[in-house]
């Protein structure tokens, strides 16, 4: 379905197009106008009405029908394609979201294709219309804009992931050690979610660095002005410190992983010290019980006066003895 469709002219939102090939045709002539479309989860049908009337190539408009794509820029004749995961964090189910955002760029026209919950389209168009300067630039503005948006979404996650993890770290290290028995599945679960995010962020590398033209990736990208570099620059800025931090997470939370486990091995050892030790104390009366329990004829010591007294302190004296030195050890 169309969520949204403008034509922007000189900064300005003017009016809402009848007829998309006119729309078109007329932005292109006055070369300060462009025209900007939104759907969510376009049935074929839908997007055929845009995808004749923009040219937008086959392979590209099968992506963005079928979504499930990885984060990545394509350069086609008429236009170009890239795709973006939004991702958000809820903490109170510990759960990473994302969605997919196609963009279209081309000759005066935006086209953005969105599946999924994660959003940051409304936002991002409510913004630059009230920020005009970015709505001149045309649609080079508007895909800046909404990677700027997502980008800076990234941060904002991570720093969320962080908080989370260190409330886990806390709870492993804590002096009871160990944590829960339901520990190992939280910190499980917590790096399946930083595998979900580094999905959406990682990928989103070389595209973002072919449009801030910088390193073995970068080069001049069409329909994308020059003058846009550094701000595509800023963008990818910001991405490689949300790279660094999921790659930071991921390693701290193997470590957390290892350190919970360990914990869990000492501690299971301890109790098997301690049920050794009770084990060897039981033994000992057991032992001697059992000795003068097989009713021998020739046990000259069964009719002393004082054997019973003599046998008893025998066992409390040893017991004791097994007791201080398994509490000497460490065992008890």
């Amino acid at each position: 379905m169309i969520v949204d469709c403008a034509i922007y002219r000189d900064g300005e939102r003017t009016e809402t197009p009848q007829d998309f090939s006119d729309a078109l045709a007329e932005a292109r002539a006055r070369g300060d106008s462009f025209l900007w479309i939104g759907l969510y989860e376009p049935t074929e049908h839908e997007f055929d009405l845009v995808t004749d009337e923009f040219g937008l190539h086959p392979l590209a408009v099968e992506d963005a029908l079928t979504a499930h794509q990885r984060p990545k820029l394509e350069v086609y004749d008429d236009s170009l394609f890239v795709v973006l995961k939004p991702v958000t964090y809820e903490t109170k189910t510990d759960t990473v979201t994302s969605g997919e955002l196609m963009i279209f760029v081309g000759d005066s026209f935006v086209v953005t294709v969105r599946h999924g919950t994660p959003s940051p389209l409304g936002d991002v168009r409510r913004h630059l219309e009230e920020q005009h300067e970015l709505l001149k630039h045309g649609p080079t503005g508007v895909l800046y804009s909404i990677s700027d948006a997502v980008v800076d979404h990234y941060l904002e996650v991570v720093t969320e992931l962080q908080n989370d993890l260190e409330e886990v770290e806390a709870e492993v290290f804590s002096p009871g050690g160990g944590g829960s028995r339901h520990t190992a599945s939280r910190i499980y679960s917590f790096k399946r979610q930083i595998l979900e995010f580094r999905r959406a962020t990682v990928p989103l590398a070389v595209p973002m660095t072919k449009l801030a033209g910088a390193g073995p990736h970068g080069g001049s990208v069409p329909f994308v002005h020059e003058e846009a570099r550094p701000f595509f620059r800023d963008v990818n800025d910001h991405l490689l410190r949300v790279n660094e931090g999921v790659e930071a997470l991921d390693r701290l939370v193997s470590d957390v992983l290892s350190a919970h486990l360990a914990q869990m091995s000492v501690r299971q050892n301890d109790d098997m010290r301690k049920i050794s030790a009770w084990a060897a104390m039981a033994a000992v009366p057991t032992m001697i019980a059992g000795v003068y329990g097989m009713n021998f004829d020739h046990m000259p010591e069964l009719h002393w006066l004082w054997s019973y007294p003599a046998v008893i302190m025998v066992m409390a004296v040893l017991e004791t003895v097994l007791y201080r030195l398994f509490k000497r050890r460490g065992w008890m």
